[in-house]
């Protein structure tokens, strides 16, 4: 068997809105579609699912979703005319997923209109950080609460408490955080930081996120129940045993 191109990891992070955000699964690959469709959903998203771009384009322009999740190589119309097309009929948040590795296709697919490029195989955690930084993007006014251990974030309020111990973070330093409490327990790579704090690939930025993670672990006071660790050559991910 192939394999699978999105990989589970534990998250505990809970994320509270009023009503679920509408999340469309856009993606021939019936086995992912229903990973993705479980995952998400025990997260609190509403999920609906489409099989190949002519219907995915028809779903997404009928049903209005909060974020639409496109695949690139399908049948009956590839990802980069469903959202072409998409983009002279609705303006819809939208994260690509693909296989194709060539810089060309994410480039191709950000100037077609896209929100953000996630590459597969990817972590599923990923996934629901990149999709959390889309609705916070487009739908500011919903307040969410990430709770991971003993640590608890208030993104519409930008507080953080340690247990009962507010902690004071620069605004640098909070997107890093919540980012980080987004997917916890999941890697969470340097490009996708890098975009999420500048708006751009890490390259001149190495330095800087590292920085900003000493400064995060040193204010949280890490313990074994709460630890930023550092993946070398990958990125960081938020740990806690509770």
């Amino acid at each position: 068997m192939a394999r699978n191109p999105c990989r589970v990891a534990g998250v505990n992070a809970v994320a509270v809105r009023q009503q679920p955000a509408r999340v469309l699964v856009i993606d021939d690959d019936r086995e992912l579609c229903v990973l993705m469709t479980e995952f998400l959903a025990s997260h609190g998203y509403q999920v609906s699912t489409a099989r190949d771009g002519v219907e995915g384009l028809e779903a997404a322009l009928s049903e209005r979703p909060d974020v639409v999740i496109l695949d690139v190589m399908m049948p009956r119309l590839n990802g980069f005319d469903v959202l072409r097309r998409l983009r002279k009929q609705a303006h819809l948040p939208v994260l690509m997923v693909s296989a194709r590795t060539a810089p060309e296709d994410r480039i191709q697919g950000l100037n077609s209109g896209a929100d953000d490029y996630l590459l597969k195989p990817f972590e599923v955690g990923e996934l629901l950080a990149r999709i959390r930084a889309i609705l916070r993007r487009t739908q500011p006014s919903v307040r969410r609460t990430l709770s991971v251990g003993a640590l608890r974030l208030d993104a519409t309020a930008r507080r953080v408490w340690v247990d009962t111990h507010e902690v004071d973070l620069t605004s640098t330093e909070f997107d890093l955080l919540e980012l980080l409490c987004e997917a916890p327990g999941t890697v969470v790579s340097r490009d996708t930081i890098a975009r999420s704090l500048y708006g751009r690939d890490t390259t001149a930025y190495e330095r800087a996120i590292d920085v900003h993670v000493s400064h995060l672990r040193k204010k949280l006071g890490e313990s074994d129940d709460l630890r930023i660790k550092t993946v070398r050559g990958t990125g960081y991910l938020l740990a806690s045993h509770n």
